[in-house]
Order: C-alpha cells, then structure tokens, then sequence
C-alpha cells in the first residue's frame, strides 16, 4: 500500500503541480504493480515466472528505450513520465507472457531495477525473488543499449492531394527515391489514385510523403 500511494503521488504530475486527490487514478497505480507482480510471479504458486528466453526484438528495444528515458526523466525529477513509460513497457510484456507464460529475464531484472527507487518495498521483493542475496538500493541503474535507440523503420503518412491516405513503413536509411516507390505501390494510395498519375510526388524526409494529382 505505501507503494501504492508513493507512485500515485509521483504520477500526479510535475513536482511542483498540484493537483486534487483522485481515488479512482490510486487504483489505477495498484493495478499496475499488480500486474508488474504477475508478470514475475505466479499468483496461485509463488513461484517465478522468468525464463532465460531471449526477448524478441520488439520488446527488446522498448526494454532500452525505457532504460534511457526513464533515466533522463529520473535525473530531471520527471517522476510522472518516468511511471507513464514503465506502464508502456509492462503493458508490452503482459502481452509477452500472456504469448510465452513466462519473463525473459533480460527484461525482469531492469524493470524490477528502475521500479525499486519509486517503489522500494516491491522492488527489495521482486529483487530477492530473482534470487538476489544483496538489496537492490546500491546496485546500479541499468544502462542502455545506444544501438537498440535508433529505430530501424520510419513511418511515413501518404497524402493525397492534402488527405492522408495511407501510411508506410521504411527502413530509416531509404533515400527518397525508395520511399516514393513504396508510396506509389501501396495499395491504399494505388485505389486513392485511380489510376491517376500523379503531376507531383512531394517526399519530406522523415514526415510525410504528399502526392499531388
């Protein structure tokens, strides 16, 4: 319960916002320790439920990408958005273990760790469930993978003539020419063309992909 209360008044907002007090959002915060605990542990049994699988390759880089976000959050006293990004990458994993039954492993030990300093009493147990002999408070905050940062596809949304039509998915690295084809071949903007050619293919790196008919 004391962790419950200490996360809600974290996720309220920026430190130096108040806020009215709100049951219902308290609720929300135990359920989502609730589910950090049944991700790791077998709710009927007790027993761990963390297997030395690897994490597929999604998960993976959302692993990192919340290492590194909750780290900058943390060291700028952004406790809210540090507890938004935890939700998102439990959320991922329920999805996980509701697939394989269990926890990679690479995944568990940095969720309990960046967990322990806004939840100390959960993080020491999940800690010591993990087979963990020493406390979790001196052990060092996880360090991300810089090349599991950088995104290996880029979405691009297709307008034509100003609506968007379609969306597609590049590798980062696709020059423009690559990523006009793509548009030009998908299927959404094949039947919003009609068999038009269009009189301009406008690609704006990185954004979006405009068609003018």
């Amino acid at each position: 319960d004391l962790d419950t209360f200490r996360l809600y008044e974290m996720s309220m907002g920026p430190l130096e916002t108040s806020r009215p007090w709100n049951t219902r959002d308290v609720v929300g915060m135990q359920r989502f320790l609730q589910r950090v605990w049944r991700n790791l542990v077998d709710e009927d049994t007790g027993e761990l439920k963390v297997a030395d699988a690897p994490a597929n390759d999604d998960l993976r880089r959302l692993l990192h990408r919340t290492i590194d976000g909750v780290r900058a959050d943390m060291d700028n006293l952004r406790f809210n958005t540090a507890i938004a990004k935890l939700i998102e990458l439990n959320n991922a994993l329920t999805q996980e273990v509701a697939a394989s039954g269990a926890t990679p492993s690479e995944v568990a030990r940095p969720l309990v760790q960046m967990l322990a300093p806004l939840c100390p009493h959960l993080g020491e147990e999940l800690w010591s469930r993990l087979g963990n002999t020493d406390s979790i408070t001196y052990v060092p905050f996880p360090e991300a993978d810089p090349s599991l940062l950088v995104d290996d596809s880029v979405e691009y949304p297709v307008q034509v003539n100003g609506k968007v039509r379609s969306r597609i998915s590049v590798p980062a690295d696709a020059d423009q020419e690559s990523v006009k084809a793509t548009a030009l071949a998908d299927d959404k903007v094949v039947a919003a063309l009609a068999g038009a050619t269009p009189k301009k293919v406008i690609v704006v790196p990185g954004r979006m992909v405009n068609l003018v008919v």
